[in-house]
C-alpha cells in the first residue's frame, strides 16, 4: 500500500487525479475500522491531515464555511451558536478522542445511512464544495449528495474541501437512539430546523433508509400549520394534534429495515417519538427567544 501525504490542497487534488481509486484519510474514524477488519485494502491512501485549508472555518454572509477536516470538538466549542443542530449531533459522535480527530468531510465521504452529521446537514440546507485538479470546484446541494448505501456524488478524482452551512436563523434540534449513550452507531436519528425568515421547515432522518433522507410531507405540513395560523409571528402554542401529525408524517418518510440494531417497526415508532420531542424542544426555544 502506497501512503501519500500532500501538504497543500493542490497537491491533494493532484494525488487524487493520479490515483482515482485512492482512499482519502483524515480523522480515520471509518477508514481505520475498515482497514482493521480487512474490509478495505486500497492500493493508495492519501493522508489529508497536513492540508491547512481543510482544518479552517470561516464565518460570513450568513454562512459557515467548514473545512472538511475541522474536528467535531471545534464545532461544539466554537460554532454551537451558529450551527446548533450540527453541534448537538457532534456531541453524540464517538469518544472525545474521535471527536478530536474526526470531521464532517469524512462523515460525508463515507456516506453511511447512519452518519451522525447527515441529518443536521440536511435540516440546515448545507452545500458541499468539492474539487478536482482538472475541472476545479463545484457545489453539491446536500439533498443531491447521497446516492445509495455508502455511495456519494463525488467523481473518482474529486475530494471534499468545504461544507457551506447556513448560520441558524431559528432553533435546531437533533436526537439519536442507540444501544447505549456513547460510541454507538445510531439505530435511528432525526434533526429538525426551523427557518422563520423564510417560513420553512427542514428535517433530516438517519439510519432509516438506504441514504439519509428528509421528510418533505412533514416539512410542508408543519410550515403550512405555522404559516396559516400565524404562529411564526405570534409564537403561540403548537396544537398537540399538529405535533402528533408531524411525527406520523416523519415516520412515513422512512424506509427502514430489520437488522441487528433494531427492527423496522421500532425505527418507525422511535422516529415519530423523536420528531415530536425535537419539534416541541425547538418550538419552546423559538418562543423563549421572544421573551
Amino acid at each position: 500500500m502506497e501512503f501519500l501525504r500532500p501538504a497543500t490542497w493542490d497537491e491533494a487534488l493532484a494525488a487524487k487525479a493520479a490515483h482515482p481509486s485512492a482512499v482519502p484519510i483524515a480523522g480515520g474514524t471509518d477508514v481505520m475500522v475498515d482497514l482493521n477488519f480487512d474490509r478495505l485494502r486500497p492500493d493508495v491512501l492519501i493522508d489529508l491531515s497536513l492540508v491547512p485549508e481543510l482544518r479552517d472555518h470561516e464565518v460570513g454572509d450568513g454562512v459557515v464555511r467548514l473545512g472538511a477536516s475541522v474536528p467535531y470538538t471545534r464545532v461544539i466549542d466554537d460554532l454551537a451558536g451558529r450551527l446548533p443542530g450540527l453541534a448537538l449531533a457532534a456531541r453524540t459522535i464517538g469518544s472525545p478522542q474521535i471527536r478530536n480527530r474526526g470531521g464532517v468531510g469524512g462523515n460525508l465521504g463515507s456516506a453511511s445511512p447512519a452518519g451522525d452529521a447527515h441529518p443536521a446537514l440536511l435540516a440546515s440546507g448545507a452545500r458541499v464544495e468539492v474539487g478536482s485538479a482538472g475541472r476545479g470546484a463545484r457545489m453539491i446541494p446536500i439533498d443531491d449528495f447521497f446516492r445509495g448505501v455508502k455511495r456519494n456524488a463525488l467523481e473518482p478524482d474529486e475530494l471534499i474541501r468545504t461544507v457551506h452551512i447556513p448560520s441558524a436563523t431559528g432553533p435546531q434540534q437533533f436526537a439519536k437512539i442507540g444501544t447505549r449513550n456513547a460510541m454507538v452507531i445510531a439505530v435511528c436519528s432525526f434533526a429538525v430546523g426551523l427557518h422563520p425568515a423564510t417560513g420553512a421547515v427542514r428535517t433530516g432522518l438517519g439510519s432509516v433508509a438506504p441514504t439519509p433522507v428528509r421528510a418533505p410531507a412533514a416539512e410542508e405540513f408543519l410550515a403550512a400549520e405555522l404559516g396559516d395560523a400565524g404562529l411564526w409571528a405570534s409564537r403561540g402554542r403548537l396544537a398537540e394534534a399538529a405535533v402528533r401529525r408531524f411525527g406520523a408524517l416523519v415516520a412515513e418518510a422512512a424506509a427502514p429495515i430489520d437488522d441487528v440494531r433494531g427492527s423496522a417497526a421500532y425505527r418507525r415508532h422511535a422516529l415519530a417519538v423523536m420528531a415530536r420531542r425535537t419539534l416541541a424542544w425547538a418550538w419552546d426555544d423559538y418562543r423563549r427567544a421572544a421573551a
